[in-house]
């Protein structure tokens, strides 16, 4: 396996993690509107989305620089 496959791998499953954890968040926002959750929840979400994005645009650019 090449960098840039490793590096591809790592890119898809960076964004199928960012999409579940951008899906929990906004499904927590929604929650946290209707009165369900307590609004703490948000934070804790939004470090995980964030953080997980972070991560899927360094590996894009990583996947980019490679020739």
């Amino acid at each position: 396996m090449t960098l840039k496959n490793a590096a591809l791998l790592a890119l898809i499953g960076t964004i199928l993690m960012t999409i579940l954890l951008v899906w929990t968040f906004v499904s927590n926002v929604v929650n946290v509107l209707r009165g369900v959750d307590a609004p703490v929840v948000l934070f804790s979400s939004f470090i995980l989305a964030f953080g997980c994005f972070s991560v899927m645009v360094y590996f894009y650019v990583f996947y980019r620089a490679q020739s």
